[in-house]
């Protein structure tokens, strides 16, 4: 694979962790464009791209930690962030340790091995581990929620069902059509919401996350076989999106993220 193959092949999931470490799609594509142009200007970085996927967050790694100093100064003024979720996640950024969260992120949501994260952020392998235990420990101090499940699959729907309980939240329902998720929402607003993409009666997921978002900003993750579908760039993307099959680790950690990143006071 070239150069360019291996970036373009890896950069819809380095611009979703990116998006997951900063809590805002504008922010994390900012550091991610200031690591291609880092590589355009550096012959010996643009060359280590070529090596694969830790090479590339690797670099964006070195971009990102010179930065988040900066950030985290600035958006404690919000830092030009334009709606109430990404103010809110801009205020909590500045209560966590970055590096925890980091480390979290790279070993779950984006399936590095601890080795490989430790390679990522220029640490060592006991560290890494450290700061994942630390990141779950401060993460999971926050408060219970209640979930919409949106997925047409039975079996899949138990699985998070348990899983959801086993964090400690409740299920205010579940749907396997947009029809049903519109009728569950009528009786009650949820904190989270789990979806799928493609429905049972081949209605859509982003439709019935749509009509919930019309209603309430709560956060989403999206659990889906087909990413694509979403990492395209024509329509605002998911800060929290799950591939299918799924590891349950990594479930859980968007969850932690995506109720930690919604859950600051409400703006004055």
């Amino acid at each position: 694979m070239s150069l360019g193959e291996n970036v373009a092949a890896n950069l819809p999931y380095l611009r979703r962790y990116a998006r997951a470490l900063t809590g805002a799609q504008s922010t994390g594509d900012a550091f991610v464009r200031q690591t291609l142009e880092a590589a355009l200007a550096d012959d010996e970085l643009k060359s280590s791209l070529g090596e694969g996927r830790v090479a590339l967050y690797r670099a964006f790694n070195k971009i990102w930690s010179s930065a988040s100093v900066e950030t985290d100064i600035d958006t404690a003024g919000t830092g030009g962030a334009t709606g109430d979720h990404e103010v809110a996640a801009h205020e909590r950024l500045a209560s966590v340790t970055p590096l925890n969260r980091q480390a979290l992120l790279l070993t779950t949501l984006e399936d590095f091995s601890i080795e490989e994260a430790a390679q990522v952020m220029d640490l060592s392998e006991e560290e890494v581990e450290t700061m994942v235990q630390d990141a779950v420990a401060e993460i999971d101090r926050e408060s219970s929620t209640n979930v919409l499940i949106i997925e047409d699959e039975p079996l899949i729907s138990m699985q998070l069902e348990d899983l959801v309980r086993g964090l400690g939240h409740d299920i205010c329902g579940t749907a396997a059509t947009r029809t049903q998720a519109q009728e569950v929402v009528a009786k009650e607003t949820p904190g989270l919401v789990l979806a799928d993409i493609q429905l049972a009666d081949g209605s859509s997921g982003l439709d019935a996350v749509d009509d919930i978002l019309a209603i309430s900003n709560v956060p989403v993750i999206f659990i889906t076989a087909y990413p694509e579908r979403l990492l395209t760039g024509d329509r605002p993307e998911p800060t929290y999106l799950v591939t299918k099959p799924f590891q349950e680790a990594t479930v859980r950690a968007a969850i932690s993220q995506a109720l930690f990143f919604n859950s600051s006071k409400p703006l004055d």
